[in-house]
């Protein structure tokens, strides 16, 4: 009786562990971005928007947008929206046809960071 007793007690504190684990790694997912992840526009964006699953911190979240060589095409002011923290916006420069690059990086409120780039093309 005192061995299933052990037994029970482990299997308690094995999936309450896999639980806080499974609590602990949640991270913000992008859910969607304006221009679409690998979409084609045919007028040139004047922004670049991306939604996210969770709330970010403003100080360290950002988004760059680069031309397929490196050249820098954002202005430098991405900005979480104050009204909705889940939304991150990055002025762009005039776009020509070709494909750019979209970087970003999130910190939620809960310290978790992640990262990710994708690709968008704008049509001749």
């Amino acid at each position: 009786m005192h061995f299933h007793r052990n037994i029970i007690c482990v299997m308690f504190s094995f999936g309450v562990s896999l639980i806080g684990a499974t609590a602990a790694s949640a991270h913000a997912e992008l859910k969607q971005a304006e221009p679409a992840v690998d979409g084609m526009v045919a007028t040139a964006p004047s922004d670049v928007t991306l939604h996210f699953s969770e709330r970010l911190e403003p100080a360290y979240s950002a988004i760059v947008v680069r031309t397929a060589v490196g050249k820098r095409v954002d202005k430098a002011d991405a900005k979480v929206d104050q009204k909705d923290r889940t939304v991150i916006r990055a002025s762009l420069q005039s776009l020509t046809p070709g494909i750019y690059i979209v970087e970003w990086r999130a910190l939620t409120a809960d310290t978790h960071r992640t990262e990710g780039a994708f690709i968008f093309r704008v049509s001749e």
